[in-house]
C-alpha cells in the first residue's frame, strides 16, 4: 500500500469520503496534477486542472494556504467546472485542504468528497491535521 493509500484510508475512518484524490501543486503552470485518485475511471493519475480551477479556489487553497469548505451542491458548482462528474459520484460537499512543506510552501492539495450535510468544521480540522502527515507523500518520504 502506498502512502496515499494509507492516507485515504485514514480519511475514510477519521472524517469519511466517497472520492478522494490527491493533487500536486506545479506552480511554473499554476496548474494541479493527480497523484492519488480513488475513482482511477473518473479521476485518472496524471490528470491535470489548470484554467478550470476557480480564482476564488486558488486564491484561498493555494495563496492564502487555507481549507476550501463547500458544504453544499451550490458551493460545489459554484467552484468546480466539473461539478456534474462529482454530481453523478454522490458528492455535493468538499473539504480541499494544502499540503504544505517545511518551508510553507504548497506541494499540493487533498480533495475529501462526500454527500451533502457530511462535513462540518470539525471534519475541516480533522483534514487539516490529515494533511500535516501527507507531506512526505510529495517529497519521497511514507505519508
Amino acid at each position: 500500500m502506498t502512502g496515499f493509500e494509507e492516507l485515504e484510508e485514514r480519511v475514510r475512518r477519521e472524517i469519511g469520503v466517497r472520492l478522494f484524490t490527491v493533487l500536486a501543486w506545479v506552480p511554473q503552470r499554476r496548474a494541479l496534477r493527480r497523484v492519488h485518485s480513488s475513482h482511477p475511471e473518473q479521476y485518472p493519475v496524471g490528470g491535470e486542472k489548470t484554467i478550470e480551477v476557480a480564482q476564488d479556489w486558488l486564491a484561498t487553497c493555494i495563496e492564502g494556504r487555507r481549507p476550501y469548505f463547500g458544504p453544499d451542491q451550490a458551493a460545489v458548482r459554484q467552484i468546480f467546472a466539473d461539478h456534474e462528474l462529482i454530481a453523478s459520484l454522490g458528492c455535493s460537499s468538499i473539504i480541499n485542504v494544502p499540503v504544505l512543506g517545511d518551508d510553507g510552501e504548497v506541494l499540493g492539495v487533498l480533495n475529501i468528497l462526500h454527500a451533502e450535510g457530511t462535513y462540518d468544521d470539525a471534519s475541516v480540522a480533522a483534514a487539516e491535521a490529515l494533511a500535516k502527515d501527507a507531506a512526505a507523500g510529495f517529497t519521497g518520504g511514507a505519508a
